[in-house]
C-alpha cells in the first residue's frame, strides 16, 4: 500500500520540489482512478509578498514563513509559476479599497496565477494533481498570488493553454475576465454589433477589442498613439488617438456598447453621447470603493448604490440606455472561452518585462513611475 500511496503523490512531490515549502501531510485529496483518498498532503508554510501596511513600494515584504491555509472542498492549491502585476495590485498597496483591507491585513496582493496543481480540495472534479492551469483571484480576496502557493476555487481556474507559457498566460484571466463581464455578460453583445472601447491600449481595453472581434462586432477604441498598430493589428476597424484627434469628430457612428476602461467625467459624457437608444455603458472607475474609502463601509456604499441608481434612472430616461459600474468577477464558461480563444491566438496580451518576485519592489516603482506601460510579470521560481 505505502508504493501505491507515494506513485499517487507524486505529482505533489515534484510540485513541492519547485519551491521553498514547510510540508505537512495535511488534510487535502488527491485523485486516484476510482475513488477519493484523504491524507495529510498540504503545504503548510511558503514565501510571500506580504503588504502589512499601505504605501510605497518600499513596504512590500517577501517573507519565507508565510502560513498556508487548509484547503476548502472546492479549493485548488497552485504552485504558482508566474503572476502579473495589475494596476489594481499597485492601487491596492498605495490604500485603494483601505475601507474593507485595513482590518485584514497584513494582505497578499495579485489577482493573476500561472502554475500547476498541486493539491485539491475534496468536490473539486475539473483538475488533477501535476495539470498546468492558470486563472484570476476575485479584486476583494485577501490572499492574492504573490506566492509560491495560492490558492483558488474550481471555478477560477481553467486548463492553461497549452501554446502559452506560464509567463504570457499570467496576464490573461484578470483582464479578459473583466473585459468578458462587460462585454459578454452585461451588454451580452453579439455579431454584427458595434462596440467602442475607450482606451484600448491598456490590458482590459486591449483584451475588450479582442473579444469583441471574435464575436463578430465592429470594434473602435482610442489610445495612445503607441498603441494605434497593436490594436488595429488585434482587429480594431477604427483606433483614434485621443492624444491628437478629437474622438467625438473623428468617430461618425454610434454603437451598440460602450466599454470605458478610463472612466474620467469626459469619456463618461462621449460614450454616452455615442450610444444608440438601447445600448449599454459600462465603466470600469465605479465610485463604490472611493466613497467606502472617504467614509466608511457603512455610509460609504449606501451613497455609492444611491449614485449609480440616480445615474441608471437619468440616462435610461435622457438617452435610452443602461448605465454600469462594471468588475471582474469569477465566470467559469467565460474562462473556459478566454482559454479556447488564447489556445488558437485570437487573445494575448503583451508582456513588456519580467521580474523574479524577489525583486516585487523594483516592479512595482517601475510601473509607478510608468517607466514600463505595459504588463509586468513576476517569475516564480
Amino acid at each position: 500500500m505505502r508504493l501505491v500511496l507515494l506513485s499517487r503523490f507524486s505529482g505533489l512531490r515534484n510540485a513541492a520540489a519547485g519551491g521553498a515549502a514547510d510540508f505537512d501531510w495535511g488534510s487535502c485529496w488527491l485523485p486516484s482512478s476510482s475513488k477519493k483518498l484523504g491524507f495529510r498532503c498540504i503545504v503548510t508554510n511558503c514565501r510571500a509578498v506580504l503588504l502589512p501596511r499601505f504605501g510605497g513600494p518600499d513596504v512590500l515584504e517577501l517573507r519565507n514563513d508565510v502560513g498556508v491555509p487548509d484547503l476548502k472542498p472546492n479549493e485548488v492549491l497552485v504552485r504558482a509559476r508566474a503572476v502579473s502585476v495589475n494596476h489594481l495590485d499597485t492601487r491596492m498597496r498605495s490604500g485603494y479599497g483601505r475601507s474593507l483591507f485595513e482590518p485584514l491585513l497584513p494582505i497578499i496582493l495579485g489577482r493573476d496565477v500561472s502554475g500547476e496543481v498541486a493539491a485539491i480540495g475534496a468536490l473539486v472534479r475539473s483538475f488533477s494533481v501535476g495539470q498546468e492551469v492558470f486563472g484570476a483571484l476575485h479584486p476583494t480576496a485577501v490572499r492574492g498570488t504573490y506566492t509560491d502557493y495560492a490558492i483558488l476555487s474550481e471555478d477560477e481556474l481553467t486548463a492553461k493553454p497549452v501554446s502559452l507559457s506560464h509567463v504570457e498566460a499570467s496576464v490573461i484571466p484578470f483582464a479578459a475576465l473583466t473585459a468578458w463581464r462587460a462585454l459578454k455578460s452585461t451588454a451580452r453583445i453579439t455579431q454584427g454589433q458595434r462596440v467602442l472601447v475607450v482606451g484600448g491600449g491598456g490590458a482590459v481595453g486591449f483584451a475588450a477589442i479582442q473579444l469583441a472581434v471574435a464575436a463578430g462586432c465592429h470594434v473602435s477604441t482610442t489610445c495612445g498613439s503607441e498603441s494605434i498598430d497593436r490594436v488595429l493589428a488585434a482587429g480594431a476597424e477604427q483606433a483614434i488617438d485621443y492624444t491628437s484627434q478629437d474622438i467625438e469628430l473623428a468617430i461618425k457612428q454610434q454603437f451598440d456598447a460602450v466599454l470605458d476602461t478610463i472612466g474620467a467625467p469626459e469619456t463618461e459624457r462621449i460614450g454616452i453621447n455615442l450610444l444608440k437608444r438601447g445600448g449599454h455603458y459600462m465603466t470600469l472607475q465605479g465610485e463604490a470603493a472611493s466613497l467606502a474609502d472617504s467614509y466608511g463601509l457603512v455610509i460609504g456604499l449606501p451613497i455609492a448604490t444611491a449614485i449609480l441608481l440616480k445615474k441608471q434612472i437619468q440616462y435610461r430616461y435622457s438617452h435610452g440606455i443602461e448605465y454600469w459600474w462594471t468588475f471582474m468577477r469569477a465566470d467559469a464558461e467565460g474562462l473556459d472561452q478566454i482559454r479556447r480563444l488564447s489556445e488558437v491566438g485570437k487573445l494575448k496580451i503583451p508582456v513588456e518585462k519580467t521580474f523574479p518576485i524577489t525583486q516585487v519592489r523594483e516592479a512595482h516603482e517601475a510601473k509607478d513611475q510608468r517607466r514600463i506601460s505595459g504588463k509586468v510579470v513576476l517569475e516564480v521560481d
